[in-house]
């Protein structure tokens, strides 16, 4: 009901906005200042489109056109705390409507850190996708006390972020009160982007709508969680959000980023020293080249953007885990979801767990575990034994999901080193054996294979991750 009423009141704002259309730009302005007042200079500040940097006394100014631009935020610095309320990210926006309101004025306030602590740690979360009661039970009784707990750990060393990477609902808007709920007071500063099921099915989105229109596809989501794109910075680190889901209403989009959209990413970046780290997360994945029907359509302009720094993409949307080395300095990592096959079970369509991406970031270092949901960090592989893997009965079968080119996959047979396993590219058993028809189960190229010997007793199976650590599991035949 509370949704509801929220609904009805952004309609008539927005409307009472749009209808007094003899004035559309505004000259809108403030401070950006420290809780005593001072102004802090040097700050970031944009409209979606436009672009300034506050001055020597921590003000800025910018001339905006409401058809176009929803919010007005600022890029916190590395020197300030990220601002929040009960664990939710917020404070470092905006919404224009407010800002016509106040006669265009508005201060953004922001704590000085005491130092700058280049360690943190970022926790990216995919799809918790809930469309109903039960979902959002299985989302607050299983994910949301796994994630409570793991930040409870990291947060006694580090500061924690966390980034929900799009689909927090399933076209499901009035679940947002309860998904924003449960994601409060958890240790971490959480962070959101949109996603394909997060937009109000009745609208586009604003690009593709009249101009000037009083309603538009992504309004909701923005009055719980303000700009889809927006950047931070904390340690040496520069975070960036973004929209990239050309929604055409009715559930149909297209995966992609408009124009626009890049150029505001350049302008953001330019404010960021060349060679600096920079994460960037995202609802739909850019490079994956297993089941690459979900990437993003102008992957390599957004690449061209890119190319000059240090980046690490997280990306959701597939319901599949698949890194990506696109260049030297550009790795995504499109993760599982933490729905996994939308709630059907335990695992994702490659057979990866429920879960979600634990990242150490140490000044432009980056070192990554996912953590399946309900098991220690320790699980990072699943054994099929010979006869389990219905379409490789001969062998013994290894998920490995965060496989890339920097891991190694060995087996031993009663002792004894047999080498490196064969990867092969298939559908995870588990996954099959969920759906109707196992032909429809997605592929996977993370998977490798040994065949034993007759009369073989016990395999064990090594693997090595990119960071050198070594996970092994044994199966009895």
């Amino acid at each position: 009901m509370k949704s509801k009423s929220l609904i009805f009141s952004l309609m008539l704002g927005a409307f009472c906005l749009s209808a007094s259309a003899q004035k559309v730009v505004f000259d809108f302005g403030g401070k950006v200042t420290d809780p005593s007042g001072k102004g802090i200079a040097g700050v970031v500040v944009n409209d979606g489109i436009s672009f300034t940097k506050t001055d020597a006394q921590g003000v800025w100014s910018l001339v905006s056109d409401t058809t176009r631009s929803k919010f007005v935020s600022i890029s916190v610095p590395a020197s300030c705390v990220l601002p929040q309320q009960d664990g939710l990210a917020g404070d470092y926006y905006i919404s224009v409507r407010a800002l016509a309101q106040a006669e265009g004025k508005h201060d953004f306030v922001l704590a000085k850190r005491k130092e700058v602590e280049e360690r943190f740690h970022y926790i990216a979360i995919s799809d918790p996708q809930v469309r109903n009661a039960r979902q959002m039970k299985r989302w607050r009784q299983e994910t949301v006390p796994d994630l409570k707990e793991v930040i409870d750990s990291l947060k006694q060393s580090r500061e924690v972020i966390a980034m929900t990477l799009g689909d927090l609902v399933w076209d499901n808007m009035p679940l947002f009160d309860e998904y924003q709920e449960s994601v409060k007071n958890t240790g971490a500063v959480f962070f959101q982007c949109i996603g394909n099921h997060d937009f109000d099915k009745q609208y586009q989105d604003l690009h593709n709508m009249a101009m000037g229109t009083p309603v538009y596809g992504e309004m909701v989501y923005g009055s719980y969680f303000g700009p889809t794109d927006y950047s931070f910075n904390i340690g040496k680190a520069h975070i960036v959000t973004m929209k990239d889901i050309n929604y055409v209403g009715g559930k149909s989009y297209v995966e992609s980023l408009t124009g626009q959209q890049l150029e505001w990413l350049k302008k953001d970046l330019s404010y960021v020293p060349k060679g600096s780290l920079v994460i960037l997360n995202l609802h739909a994945p850019g490079w994956n080249k297993v089941s690459p029907g979900g990437n993003v359509r102008n992957a390599d302009a957004l690449k061209e953007v890119l190319k000059d720094y240090k980046v690490h993409v997280f990306s959701g949307h597939t319901h599949f885990f698949q890194n990506n080395e696109v260049t030297p300095t550009l790795y995504e990592h499109n993760i599982g979801a933490a729905c996994g096959g939308w709630w059907a079970g335990w695992v994702n369509q490659c057979g990866a767990p429920n879960g979600y991406m634990v990242v150490d970031v140490d000044g432009d270092n980056v070192k990554w575990h996912y953590k399946a949901t309900r098991r220690d960090f320790a699980y990072q592989f699943r054994i099929y034994n010979k006869g389990e893997f219905t379409a490789q009965s001969s062998f013994v079968v290894a998920n490995v999901w965060d496989w890339d080119s920097a891991c190694r996959v060995v087996w031993y047979q009663d002792g004894k080193p047999m080498g490196d396993m064969e990867q092969f590219v298939g559908s995870d058993e588990e996954r099959a054996s969920q759906l109707k028809d196992r032909s429809k189960a997605e592929p996977t190229a993370h998977l490798f294979r040994a065949m034993p010997s007759d009369g073989a007793r016990q395999i064990k199976i090594e693997f090595t991750n990119r960071f050198g650590e070594v996970y092994s599991q044994t199966v009895n035949l």
